[in-house]
């Protein structure tokens, strides 16, 4: 196997946790009718937390991607965005 990238997710996961919280404060009324008050609390907390430490203390988390031959994937990470963009387009128009 060969490591073929290596990224570092800082503020991008902090990001992902405020969308997470967002989310879950709109949902809110129906998680608690499925779990409880102490839970939201619970998550809440997790998810603020979470977030305040993405975003001021060291927290990161990496991915990395590995292939079993070295030329599997493109040298820099243009392919992604390409393929993002394109996935983009389709469901806008899917969407018109």
């Amino acid at each position: 196997m060969w490591v073929t990238d290596i990224e570092i997710l800082r503020l991008h996961y902090a990001q992902t946790l405020r969308a997470w919280r967002e989310r879950f404060e709109r949902h809110r009324d129906e998680i608690r009718a499925l779990y409880d008050e102490r839970f939201c609390r619970m998550w809440e907390f997790y998810l603020i937390g979470s977030e305040i430490a993405f975003r001021h203390g060291r927290h990161m988390v990496w991915q990395m991607q590995m292939a079993k031959r070295l030329d599997a994937v493109p040298l820099t990470r243009d392919y992604m965005v390409d393929w993002e963009r394109r996935d983009k387009a389709k469901k806008a128009e899917r969407a018109a």
